[in-house]
């Protein structure tokens, strides 16, 4: 496992347009999907990741609390089937109804959209704001697997309250860590240098 940090696209980057299968009900989500949201937040996931695993439940809570205020949320797992198969789509299915899921969850099997969105890490957050530019890029919160800190969610749900409100976001944002997306040999994107 290889731990990486998030690549902190450019605040105010437009949202990079994608179309992509939910693996649990088949339909199509694109960005048009979320056209009316007052903020839309954007999850690089996967199942079989422990910083994912160690925070999966929170995942959930945030879209059992924020999908009723409207806010658009999806999660998308880039992983490579060559390398992790375990990530597959009837694996992230599973996840999504063990989880408890209430947000589409979709595959990126090209791996363009990871791409798009200079995805480096599971977890990986992207918050845009009701124009659909980025307001916040960064981690969930300070917990990380075996460093014995409550997952809160605290820093998302904070940036979430600050685009509903339309207030000024926080001003320092750390990065998301995790695993590294795992990329098709051959595939890998050129934003790691």
């Amino acid at each position: 496992m290889a731990m990486v940090e998030s690549t902190m696209l450019p605040l105010g980057t437009a949202a990079p347009h994608f179309e992509l299968r939910d693996v649990v009900s088949g339909q199509t989500i694109n960005l048009g999907t979320f056209a009316d949201a007052p903020a839309l937040l954007v999850m690089f996931i996967c199942r079989h990741c422990p910083f994912v695993k160690h925070v999966e439940q929170e995942l959930a809570r945030l879209g059992r609390d924020y999908g009723p205020k409207g806010v658009g949320i999806v999660a998308i797992s880039a992983n490579s089937l060559q390398t992790h198969p375990q990530d597959g789509p009837e694996h992230l299915k599973a996840q999504a109804q063990d989880v408890g899921f209430t947000f589409p969850y979709c595959f990126d099997e090209t791996q363009e959209v990871a791409k798009a969105y200079t995805a480096a890490c599971t977890p990986d957050f992207f918050v845009f704001d009701q124009a659909k530019t980025l307001a916040y890029r960064g981690q969930l919160d300070d917990s990380r697997p075996g460093n014995n800190l409550p997952v809160t969610g605290a820093d998302l749900r904070a940036a979430l309250d600050a685009v509903l409100a339309a207030e000024a976001m926080p001003g320092h944002q750390k990065p998301s860590i995790g695993c590294n997306i795992k990329w098709t040999p051959g595939n890998e994107p050129d934003y790691f240098g």
